[in-house]
């Protein structure tokens, strides 16, 4: 086994926590994972896991290299995108990753019609409330939202959307409905626990009011928030794509829209040498179609 393959299994041990596990989403048989393993122990003179019969974790050492075998294996998969961009047909895995919700609902519809186009395409979504390292995790495009921190990555901007606080008509009929954000402090909260999540609601055209809010509820997911709201348990506090349906279905009333701020914009980021890639330029341009057919605001 080259040294590529033994980073490459180091790295599904780590992420899977498990020989066997690693060994299987390799399709290789635990045997040969646990020789490339310590082949690449052997020759960088460390121990990389401490290993039991109940778990494997990674010893110091193994920590250490860690990032830097992800980002190698990273580097690689990037030249052989760019060797492969000069191909007008696209072919291979499109590593994507988007905020849960707004995968579902936004990108999984341009992935399928990518997919049924495309016989040599096979796509890889990884769906998740928070961001995740680009370059290091190998990912082709990633779907943000929000302003985005300085890099060196290169971002398309397709869309917007929107801060919106909702509730259910029960609850609005039971407890009143607040008229200016002040008067959220006297509300039951529903709080969500992701990355713009927070026991701080801003409102204003700048954000530039913030109300401390105390949660009655605290959930881990969008979708918990959601049904939470149209049970009645509270106001919350989300983005107008998740709030769309309900609000259209008339379970959840958006309130306090005059206060709002200032709309969010949604990008995509990718490093500048995966735009020449068929699969990544069809993907942009599929979303940025699909943002211009979407109310996502």
């Amino acid at each position: 086994m080259d040294r590529f393959e033994s980073l490459t299994a180091f790295v599904a041990v780590v992420d899977h926590r498990s020989f066997t596990a690693a060994a299987r989403a390799l399709q290789m048989s635990p045997p040969t994972v646990t020789r490339a393993i310590a082949a690449l122990e052997h020759h960088l003179g460390v121990r990389l896991f401490h290993r039991s019969t109940r778990a494997v974790s990674l010893t110091d050492d193994g920590a250490a290299f860690l990032d830097r075998a992800r980002r190698v294996l990273a580097d690689l998969r990037e030249a052989e995108h760019i060797v492969m961009g000069g191909r007008s047909v696209p072919r291979g895995q499109l590593f994507l990753t988007a905020p849960v919700l707004f995968g579902k609902l936004h990108v999984l519809p341009v992935v399928s019609a990518l997919l049924t186009r495309h016989e040599g395409l096979s796509v890889r979504m990884l769906l998740l409330d928070r961001n995740v390292r680009i370059i290091e995790e190998g990912i082709d495009v990633a779907v943000r939202i929000g302003p985005l921190a300085d890099s060196a990555l290169r971002f398309v901007t397709i869309g917007s959307v929107r801060r919106t606080t909702v509730a259910s008509p029960a609850y609005l009929e039971q407890h009143g409905i607040p008229i200016t954000p002040a008067d959220v402090r006297n509300h039951r909260a529903i709080v969500g626990s992701g990355v713009r999540s927070g026991n701080s609601w801003l409102f204003g055209s700048k954000g530039e009011v913030a109300v401390d809010v105390t949660p009655r509820l605290t959930v881990n997911t969008i979708d918990a928030t959601i049904a939470a709201a149209e049970a009645g348990l509270g106001l919350a506090n989300l983005l107008s794509y998740q709030t769309a349906e309900a609000i259209a279905a008339g379970r959840l009333v958006p309130v306090l829209a005059d206060y709002a701020p200032a709309p969010l914009p949604v990008s995509l980021l990718f490093e500048a040498g995966r735009a020449a890639m068929p699969a990544v330029r069809l993907f942009i341009e599929a979303m940025q179609e699909r943002a211009r057919h979407q109310a996502w605001a």
